[in-house]
C-alpha cells in the first residue's frame, strides 16, 4: 500500500494495531506455523522501544526498527521485511506499506477479504489518534473478530461475505461474547 501519508504517529499506530492484533490475525488468516519464517508476528521487544521511545520522525522510528540487525538496510531481502507488517521498504525508499499475513489464494471472495482488511487496517493507521499495544482479553475469537470488523467499518450487506471468510476459522459465536447460543 501506498505509505505516502504515513506520518510517524500513525506507523506507530500501525505497529500497536498489529501487535494487539496478531494472535486473532494468525488464526484467522490460518498463517502455519512453516509460514513464520517469512510473516513473522510483531516483535515484542520493537513495540516496546517504539511506546518507550515514542519517535517524532521517520529516522527514529526507522532506527528502531533495524536495531539488531546487523546486516546492510539498503539490501532488497532485509530479514526485518519478514514480519507480517514490513516496513523495510518504507524505509527503503519505496514508501510502502506491505501486510504479509496474506495466504496466496484464487478464490475471489478471500481475496477480496484480504484487500479490504489491508486498507482498513491501513486506514485505522492513519486516521486513529493513537492506537495500544495491548492484546484484548479474547474469551470468543469469533465474537473479538467480529466486534473488530465492524470497528473499522466492515459493516452492512456489502461486508457480510469479507467478515465470514475472516472469521470462519475462529472458534467460538460471533453473536455472544461469554457463552454460546443455543438454537
Amino acid at each position: 500500500m501506498d505509505g505516502a501519508p504515513h506520518t510517524p504517529k500513525s506507523v506507530r499506530n500501525f505497529i500497536n494495531i498489529i501487535a494487539s492484533k496478531n494472535d486473532l490475525f494468525y488464526k484467522a488468516l490460518q498463517i502455519e506455523p512453516d509460514r513464520m519464517r517469512f510473516c513473522k508476528k510483531m516483535d515484542e521487544y520493537l513495540v516496546e522501544r517504539m511506546n518507550s521511545r515514542k519517535p517524532k520522525t521517520f529516522a527514529q522510528i526507522e532506527s528502531i526498527w533495524y536495531d539488531g540487525y546487523t546486516d546492510s538496510r539498503s539490501g532488497r531481502y532485509h530479514d526485518s521485511r519478514y514480519h507480517f507488517l514490513n516496513l523495510h521498504s518504507f524505509f527503503n525508499g519505496h514508501r510502502t506499506v506491505e501486510i504479509r499475513g496474506f495466504n496466496s489464494d484464487l478464490h475471489a471472495g478471500k481475496i477480496r477479504s484480504y484487500i479490504v482488511l489491508a486498507l482498513a487496517l491501513n486506514n485505522q493507521a492513519l486516521t486513529q489518534k493513537s492506537a495500544s499495544a495491548k492484546k484484548p482479553q479474547v474469551e470468543n475469537e469469533k465474537f473479538a473478530m467480529r466486534v473488530y470488523l465492524n470497528r473499522i467499518g466492515f459493516i452492512g450487506e456489502e461486508f457480510k461475505n469479507c467478515r465470514e471468510h475472516l472469521c470462519c476459522h475462529l472458534s467460538g459465536n460471533s453473536a455472544w461474547r461469554y457463552r454460546t447460543a443455543t438454537n
